[in-house]
């Protein structure tokens, strides 16, 4: 496997990843938030990272009961 692929590969998986983050974080704010705003007035992401983590895994438990 050349290093364009191995590279194309990987860069193909970070989009992904940053579409899945981007896309959650933006349901976040349109459905909670207080959390949101509460994160970002006290200056602590934890309640925010538990909320986008919390999202994701419903958004994934969702495509696996679609499959």
């Amino acid at each position: 496997m050349s290093i364009a692929r191995v590279s194309m590969s990987l860069f193909g998986v970070v989009a992904v990843l940053a579409a899945a983050l981007a896309g959650a974080t933006v349901w976040l704010l349109l459905t909670d938030p207080v959390t949101v705003a509460d994160a970002v007035n006290e200056g602590e992401v934890s309640p925010l990272v538990r909320a986008l983590a919390g999202a994701l895994f419903d958004a994934v438990k969702g495509l696996v009961r679609y499959l």
